[in-house]
């Protein structure tokens, strides 16, 4: 199967259905982040038959321009938020050089086979969290569930309260699971730092005899 194949399954059910109903809305009465046509882009640019690692994000950038549907990813051309600065930081201090992602552009690291999922994955303006409990997060819960059955070895890095919740649709016999604290300003010194699970990622990738990842 292919993502297509696996949204197209939940596009066929009810509370998709609704959820899209609710979502066409918001786009045509406000101002929404991604653009529409990005809202899907996270399967675009990580091929199912290369994906090694999930990152989950809580939900898109709400500012203007700097969702791109990639959970922490931003524009190159766009100031990086304070969660970016935060990763490129601890990228610094785990691998002892700058991250080939210095302008927030994560586009590299999905290519590598890192799925940049968000758990909600549209927002308002100026509005954290505005889309919760819409539907995206059953949508999201069923692909976490699909990887964690049909996939072996997949490194799940769940970041902060939110993400680290998910450990429970994951089967850990079967998958590896990095926890920290949110790289957000708030929480980033509760542990984030210092957590080294980007060269910790790439050592299970190496002994799993994969590619590592560019960070």
């Amino acid at each position: 199967m292919q993502w297509k194949d696996i949204i197209e399954l939940e596009q066929n059910k009810e509370y998709y259905q609704k959820l899209k109903t609710n979502i066409d809305k918001k786009y045509k009465n406000g101002i929404v982040y991604p653009p529409k046509d990005k809202i899907f882009y996270v399967f675009s640019q990580t091929k199912i038959e290369n994906l090694k690692i999930v990152i989950l994000g809580q939900d898109p950038y709400h500012g203007e321009n700097q969702a791109q549907g990639l959970a922490f990813s931003t524009p190159k051309e766009i100031k990086n938020p304070p969660s970016m600065v935060n990763i490129l930081k601890e990228i610094k201090s785990d691998l002892n050089r700058d991250s080939f992602c210095l302008d927030g552009d994560l586009t590299i690291w999905a290519e590598d086979g890192v799925l940049l999922l968000n758990t909600i994955l549209t927002v308002d303006k100026s509005s954290p969290k505005s889309h919760h409990n819409l539907g995206w997060e059953i949508f999201t819960d069923n692909i976490i569930k699909y990887i964690s059955l049909n996939m072996d070895n997949i490194i799940f890095l769940l970041w902060g309260a939110s993400a680290i919740n998910k450990t429970k649709l994951i089967d850990k016999s079967k998958h590896h699971i990095l926890t920290a604290p949110h790289p957000s300003p708030l929480s980033a010194y509760r542990g984030f730092f210092g957590s080294k699970h980007f060269s910790k990622s790439n050592e299970i990738l190496k002994r799993l005899n994969k590619e590592q990842i560019r960070w």
